[in-house]
């Protein structure tokens, strides 16, 4: 007898994660690739993202004994704005290799929710390099900031680096605001400070390079006012970033996930203030798990026809099935 399966994708900034299992159950099987999938012209580029989702999607099919993937779930960083191709061609594309009936599209934030909070209502706030928040009450999905880091991603792990390297040649400078501690930091990280418009300003992985200073600019915050108030700021605006897209009826979750939030006590003090302060009906909780945890419980509720997550272009496109 044939085992039908899902396939579970998380596509971002590092590669491709996969996963494939059996409906109701946990993953069988799991690979990784490291190249992340271009963008072009037109988007999202899915023939990039089919070339490297195949092998990984057949081999670990193979391992998991799941002879069909009747349903795929795949997030993508970029997909609210950058999806159109991939709406367009990915259906398709995969129902003719892999032989999929029913596809789910999301945005990398609405698997991000999902493996933090399921389908319950509420708000996550997921910051790395980036920042985003979402929030829903099953009826609509509400975003705020995600803008990259020269228009927006404020608190994020860029606007933490490039805020702390400010300070730092305010204090070179010799202006008010300035950090000699942060000073001291960058000029151990990157060399003479007044070489860092040139080493910096050109490179196509800048926002990355700008987060690596986050790190730096909390472990000094200890012993620096400046370090400290840069924390705090930036936990400022993911407060408001939460606060904006959280529902405001009933008790709804709010939880925290991305890699910034390793940065420990230095934010995450300041940060528990601010949301108590402008959510006192909300309820703090752990993330449950992560963004390709989320795709799998997508990809499970949407295998057993109980998807309540609200469906929508930009942010959770469901593709009906084949057989309808």
């Amino acid at each position: 007898m044939t085992v039908s399966g899902y396939l579970a994708v998380d596509s971002g900034g590092s590669g491709l994660r996969v996963a494939v299992g059996v409906p109701g159950r946990a993953p069988a099987a799991q690979r990784e690739s490291r190249e992340p999938v271009r963008t072009g012209a037109r988007g999202i580029d899915p023939d990039h993202l089919m070339a490297q989702l195949l092998p990984l999607a057949r081999a670990s099919a193979a391992e998991a004994a799941v002879g069909t993937l009747d349903t795929a779930v795949v997030g993508a960083a970029g997909f609210a704005t950058l999806g159109d191709a991939l709406r367009a061609e990915l259906p398709g594309a995969l129902a003719r290799e892999l032989g999929v009936r029913q596809v789910a599209l999301a945005a990398d934030a609405v698997t991000a929710y999902a493996g933090a909070l399921g389908s319950r209502p509420g708000a996550v706030v997921a910051a790395g390099t980036g920042l985003i928040a979402v929030g829903t009450d099953l009826k609509a999905w509400r975003r705020a900031d995600g803008w990259g880091h020269l228009l927006g991603d404020c608190g994020s792990g860029a606007w933490i680096g490039r805020a702390g390297l400010e300070a730092a040649l305010r204090a070179h400078d010799g202006r008010d605001g300035g950090s000699a501690p942060l000073l001291a930091c960058a000029e151990e990280r990157f060399g003479p400070v007044r070489g860092l418009p040139g080493r910096l300003y050109p490179r196509s992985d800048r926002p990355a390079v700008l987060a690596s200073f986050a790190p730096l600019v909390a472990a000094c915050a200890a012993h620096d006012p400046v370090a400290a108030g840069i924390l705090r700021a930036a936990a400022r605006h993911m407060a408001e970033s939460v606060a904006a897209v959280c529902p405001a009826e009933g008790e709804p979750r709010v939880a925290l996930t991305g890699g910034l939030f390793r940065l420990g006590d230095p934010l995450l003090v300041p940060l528990h203030e601010e949301l108590t302060s402008r959510l006192p009906h909300a309820r703090r909780v752990p993330a449950e798990g992560d963004p390709l945890h989320g795709a799998v419980r997508i990809a499970n509720d949407l295998a057993a026809g109980r998807l309540t997550l609200p469906g929508e272009p930009a942010m959770l496109h469901v593709v009906p099935s084949r057989d309808a």
